[in-house]
C-alpha cells in the first residue's frame, strides 16, 4: 500500500515515523536515527509530511521538499487533542499525522534561509535589551539600598549614574562605587552592541522591497518591517488580514456559547516579539494622533475617547497588521488617508 502522509515526532538523535495511506489506515510505523532519516525518506514516493513546530523544524522542511515530499509544520497546540493514550514518540507522531489530515487545520507559515537570519537578528538583539534592561534594574536596586534613588528609566540611568559616581558625598563606599562604574562600563558595551544589530537591522531593510513598503504605514519602521517580513514572507499562509492579525494575538479572546459572546482581552497568540513591536509602533500613532487632524487621526483619537488609551493602541496595532497583509500579500501600495 502506498504511504500518503506521514508524521513525524522531530528530535535530536531519534525520530518517529508514522505513516498511512488515503483511507487513513497505517502502513509504515519505523523509529530512524539521524543519519538514517533522510535516506529512509529518499526511498519514499512523494508525499505529504507533517512536523510540530520546535528547534530544526524549518531546516528539515527545506530537507524533506528537496527529497520531494510536501511538508507542512504544525503548531503543538493544534496537535495536541489528537493524542491518544500516554505521551511517547510513537503516539505523537500518530497525532501529528492525524492532525495533518484534518481539512480545517492551520498551519506554520515556512521559512526560508533569509528569514531564518533576520528572525535571529532580532531573537540577538532582544536578548542584550533584555540583560539591558535587567543591568539598569540591578543598578537601581543597588543604589536603592544605600538610599539614592533614580527614575525608572534607561535613559535617565545613564545621565544619574556618572552624576553620582562622581559625587563623593552622597555616602556610598569604595568598593560599591566601583561595582557601579563597572556595571555601567557593561552598560555602555551593551549600548554598543545593541547600536551595531541596529545597522544590521537597517541594512536587511533596505535591501528588502517588502520591508521598505511597507515601511510606509503609519507605525511601522525597519524593526517592524523586518520582523514581520521574517516571520510571515508573503502572508500566503493566511486567507486574510483578520486571520493574520488572530495569528499574531491582536484579536480578542472569546468565551462565548450559544447566543451569549463574552469579548475578553487580546489571545496573546503567536510571535510575542512582533505582537510587541506592533503595539509599540501603534502606541507611537495613538500618542501624536491627538495633534493631527486627518481622517486617520480622527478615527484613532474618537476610539481613545471612547475605549482608552489601551484599546485604541491594540485596534491600531491590529489594522495595521491587516493592511501589511495587503500590501505583502496582494502586491498593493500603502495609501494614507488625507
Amino acid at each position: 500500500m502506498t504511504v500518503e502522509f506521514i508524521g513525524i515526532d522531530l528530535a535530536k538523535n531519534v525520530f518517529q515515523l508514522h505513516g498511512v495511506d488515503a483511507d487513513g489506515q497505517r502502513v509504515l510505523t519505523k523509529r530512524v536515527r539521524r543519519e538514517s532519516l533522510l535516506p529512509t525518506l529518499e526511498k519514499l514516493p512523494p508525499c505529504r509530511i507533517g512536523i510540530e513546530a520546535c528547534t530544526g523544524s524549518f531546516y528539515w522542511q527545506r530537507q524533506f521538499e528537496a527529497l520531494g515530499h510536501s511538508v507542512r509544520i504544525i503548531a503543538p497546540q493544534y496537535v495536541k487533542p489528537f493524542l491518544k493514550h500516554q505521551k511517547n514518540d510513537r503516539n505523537d507522531a500518530e497525532a501529528i499525522c492525524t492532525a495533518m489530515r484534518q481539512p480545517n487545520m492551520k498551519f506554520v507559515p515556512r521559512k526560508d534561509e533569509t528569514q531564518q537570519d533576520i528572525q535571529a537578528l532580532h531573537r540577538a538583539r532582544g536578548r542584550l535589551v533584555n540583560h539591558r534592561t535587567a543591568l539598569v534594574s540591578q543598578m537601581r536596586g543597588l543604589l536603592l539600598d544605600r538610599g539614592i534613588a533614580i527614575a525608572v528609566s534607561i535613559g535617565r540611568a545613564r545621565r544619574a549614574i556618572p552624576e553620582i559616581l562622581e559625587n563623593r558625598g552622597n555616602g556610598l563606599t569604595d568598593l560599591t562605587r566601583e561595582i557601579i562604574g563597572d556595571l555601567f562600563e557593561f552598560l555602555l558595551l551593551l549600548d554598543e552592541r545593541i547600536k551595531a544589530f541596529d545597522r544590521r537591522i537597517d541594512r536587511v531593510f533596505r535591501a528588502s522591497e517588502h520591508c521598505q513598503r511597507i515601511a510606509r504605514i503609519c507605525g511601522v519602521g525597519p524593526k517592524i518591517a523586518t520582523a514581520v517580513v521574517a516571520a510571515v514572507g508573503d502572508g500566503a499562509e493566511f486567507k486574510n488580514g483578520r486571520h493574520m492579525a488572530a495569528w499574531m494575538g491582536l484579536v480578542p479572546r472569546q468565551r462565548s456559547s450559544g447566543d451569549k459572546r463574552v469579548l475578553m482581552g487580546i489571545s496573546k497568540r503567536g510571535d510575542k516579539h512582533l505582537r510587541t513591536l506592533l503595539v509599540h509602533g501603534a502606541r507611537a500613532v495613538v500618542r501624536v494622533s491627538a495633534n493631527k487632524d486627518d481622517p486617520f487621526s480622527r478615527w484613532v483619537n474618537a476610539l481613545r475617547e471612547r475605549r482608552g488609551m489601551n484599546r485604541a493602541i491594540v485596534a491600531v496595532a491590529n489594522k495595521n497588521a491587516r493592511i501589511i497583509w495587503t500590501v505583502l500579500n496582494k502586491g498593493e501600495e500603502f495609501r494614507p488617508s488625507n
